[in-house]
């Protein structure tokens, strides 16, 4: 799943080299910490959060496939 994440937001952000995201996992459920450069947050998250909603989207379904549970939590 990091790299499906990765992935998607490396192709929308100017700096992709600047993308970390860092996966903590749990018994029940993983938290991906995405952070990114101060000019490509606001292409990560997107008008009213609709692109960061789609990731999570994304994100849930894929999980849900696997029988876990994922949360996207995007860092400055």
């Amino acid at each position: 799943m990091k790299e499906l994440i990765e992935y998607i937001v490396k192709a929308l952000v100017d700096d992709p080299s600047s993308i970390d995201i860092k996966e903590v996992t749990g018994d029940k459920i993983t938290i991906f910490e995405l952070r990114a450069s101060k000019g490509d947050i606001g292409k990560v998250i997107g008008k009213r959060g609709r692109t960061a909603s789609a990731i999570r989207t994304i994100l849930n379904a894929v999980s849900a496939r696997q029988g876990k549970r994922a949360v996207l939590e995007i860092i400055e």
